[in-house]
């Protein structure tokens, strides 16, 4: 195996840190670029950051030349010829965003060219488009999945039976939460308590409390739900789904109770659907925002 530079190595990290904002767009564009795949999921990739699971995955693969030589030639080629940049667009600050990409490819370019022949080749040109082509098609395939969901939810709208409306509303979520790896968990009852449902997201638990009714939802309905909270592990968070929001006060109370959960209204619920954000973007935005402020509010249209 030809030996990289440190330079080189280091150039390699660098430009996987910086091509992609979002941690698992990062682990897709590795995924369907190395053949051997079964390594990528032993790395955790949403709670390290992600200039720590590239090194990782990097250091690794130098490591073991005899199972990774092939893979790494190909990252390496493949890194270096990244071009696009347009979906680092849609991100805050993205003139800087776009800048630091595209000179750390630069960069890896200047350190790595020695070791590659930067003329198109026909193979070689092939080889990245069908990466490039193999995301492609995962993100249609979401797409599709996420049209479906916006079809079901448009469904529920037109629903008179609000009983029937509420409890699919609960299955609605689960398949939301689903496609975004959430790892949802069904409602369930538990002694003097109905829980609409739970999932996990960035280290934490959820529960989750569905509402679709006419009126916002009022404190009282939040107090309740907050003492569910309460009662779990120390971790536990909630999010309160209301598709007609919540009255003002909810913002007044200083019950620590209420300091325990994320809220989302329909707008919210409608962005997501319309993949204007992400659902795990919207959720991380809210929690911050909750951390940074005391606001457990954050509406998608103030973002």
């Amino acid at each position: 195996m030809k030996r990289f530079s440190p330079n080189a190595i280091m150039a390699l990290k660098e430009a996987l840190t910086h091509i992609y904002w979002k941690k698992q767009d990062l682990r897709t564009f590795v995924y369907h670029t190395v053949e051997n795949k079964v390594f990528i999921s032993t790395i955790d990739w949403d709670n390290n950051k992600k200039a720590e699971s590239a090194g990782i995955l990097i250091d690794r693969m130098v490591a073991r030349p005899d199972l990774y030589e092939s893979d790494l030639l190909r990252l390496f080629d493949v890194t270096m010829h990244f071009d696009d940049f347009s979906h680092l667009k849609q991100w805050e600050d993205s003139e800087t965003k776009v800048k630091r990409a595209k000179d750390s490819v630069g960069a890896l370019r200047k350190h790595a060219s020695g070791y590659f022949q930067l003329k198109e080749e026909k193979e070689k040109a092939e080889e990245r488009r069908n990466v490039f082509t193999s995301i492609q098609k995962e993100k249609e395939s979401f797409t599709n999945m996420i049209s479906v969901l916006r079809d079901d939810f448009m469904r529920l709208v037109t629903e008179t039976n609000a009983q029937k409306r509420g409890f699919s509303f609960e299955k609605f979520l689960n398949g939301l939460f689903r496609l975004f790896d959430l790892e949802p968990k069904e409602s369930f009852r538990i002694v003097g308590e109905q829980i609409d449902g739970a999932f996990t997201f960035d280290g934490n638990d959820f529960l989750l409390e569905a509402k679709w009714q006419e009126k916002p939802v009022d404190l009282g309905d939040l107090y309740k739900f907050g003492g569910k909270i309460e009662g779990r592990l120390k971790l536990t968070l909630g999010l309160a789904v209301s598709i007609n929001g919540f009255t003002p006060d909810y913002n007044e109370s200083k019950a620590t109770s209420m300091k325990t959960m994320l809220l989302m209204d329909g707008a919210d619920l409608v962005a997501v659907l319309e993949n204007r954000i992400d659902l795990k973007d919207l959720l991380f935005r809210k929690r911050r925002h909750a951390s940074d402020t005391g606001d457990i509010f954050l509406k998608y249209k103030d973002m």
